[in-house]
């Protein structure tokens, strides 16, 4: 079934490619590309087979995030919030939710939102603010409890896919107890309101636009029925919250390379020893992020969670990142000013690239946790600010 979806990518990616510039240019979401996913069964892909979806790993995934960002890094970057909600979801096993005192009545209710994205619906993610980024525990946005349900107010930033998706995952603070952060899958609809803010340096087409909520939902919107698990969560499952972007950077340094080597044997300068030697060298740096992100990957399938596991969680980020940024900075050198007009593929590229390094977890952030490991300390605790 998952090779099904790897070649579904692989498919698609020529598509997303010839809409790329379009998007990019008007700031506009790619909206037929997202038909296109939905139409291969991807929404499913992280969805446990059992509930109609493919069953993917988080190998897997990976796998097929970094082919969609060979051809668009921006839709890449909006499937992955969404195949991060569904995984985060799927991943709950029974033993787990038994650990976290999960009620029965919210791993029905997980099961109907992860059966719906296997159908074709497709959630986004609201986590980040205004002054607090993507850290859990600073944010502003509250909730309460409000006839038979949960009533949630505030504003969220960076919303990618806003106004398109058909649900939204609100990280929000208890108005009783600021320490307790909560999760829930807001329903598009009533109560939320798109501020058009998103006109960026990069990925321009994931409509990251704010968000205002103020709006109640069901009791069982309440993501595992039991209010304080969002930070234990984030340090349970990372790999969603931090390494799920390397796979995306991956795919656009890549693409970054493919774009460059096509635009040198076009104009006959492929024969430059100076050239050729960028190109090895950007293909050998985008082949060795690869594989530390496959290799994390592979730590998460087997062994969630664990502290040398995590490790390898933080590294695919920091050097997804980094090498996306390097990679396409010296494919447009390489490449030559007639690469910097607008509308040119490098050109895109490098400012897409760009982003890899600024998203949660950041590569300066990354590198703090690394070294605080490689310390021999607590990267989760140890610090002057906390992490989430």
């Amino acid at each position: 079934m998952t090779q099904h979806a790897l070649a579904a990518a692989r498919r698609l990616a020529p598509r997303l490619a010839a809409r790329a510039a379009e998007h990019d240019r008007d700031g506009s979401f790619p909206v037929e590309d997202f038909r296109d996913l939905r139409e291969a069964g991807l929404f499913g892909l992280m969805v446990p087979t059992a509930l109609g979806g493919m069953g993917a790993t988080f190998a897997e995934y990976a796998a097929v995030a970094t082919e969609l960002a060979r051809g668009n890094g921006a839709t890449a970057l909006v499937f992955n919030m969404h195949a991060s909600v569904t995984g985060a979801l799927g991943a709950v096993t029974e033993e787990l939710a038994e650990a976290l005192g999960v009620p029965d009545e919210a791993l029905a209710a997980r099961d109907r939102l992860l059966t719906a994205a296997a159908q074709g619906s497709w959630y986004a993610v609201a986590m980040s603010e205004r002054g607090a980024g993507a850290r859990l525990s600073q944010l502003s946005t509250v909730y309460e409890p409000a006839d038979g349900g949960w009533h949630l107010k505030g504003s969220k930033t960076f919303c990618s896919g806003a106004g398109h998706a058909d649900g939204y995952l609100v990280a929000a603070r208890s108005a009783a107890d600021q320490s307790v952060v909560s999760q829930f899958l807001v329903p598009a609809g009533d109560g939320l309101t798109v501020e058009p803010t998103w006109d960026s340096l990069g990925m321009r087409a994931t409509s990251s636009h704010d968000l205002h909520l103020d709006v109640t939902v069901p009791a069982d919107r309440l993501l595992g029925g039991v209010e304080g698990l969002a930070l234990v969560v984030a340090q349970l499952m990372p790999h969603w919250l931090v390494a799920s972007y390397a796979a995306v950077y991956v795919g656009v340094a890549r693409a970054a390379v493919d774009a460059a080597a096509e635009h040198l044997n076009a104009r006959n300068l492929a024969g430059l020893p100076a050239v050729r030697s960028r190109l090895g060298r950007a293909d050998a740096a985008v082949a060795a992020a690869q594989l530390v992100v496959a290799e994390a990957a592979r730590r998460v399938d087997e062994a969630p969670g664990d502290a040398e596991t995590n490790r390898w969680v933080w590294r695919a980020k920091l050097l997804a990142g980094t090498t996306a940024a390097d990679v396409a900075a010296s494919m447009l050198e390489a490449a030559g000013t007639s690469a910097t007009r607008r509308g040119h593929p490098l050109e895109r590229l490098y400012r897409d690239a760009r982003c890899g390094s600024l998203h949660p977890a950041t590569s300066d952030v990354c590198a703090d946790w690394l070294g605080v490991a490689a310390l021999g300390g607590d990267p989760d605790r140890d610090g002057t600010v906390p992490r989430w």
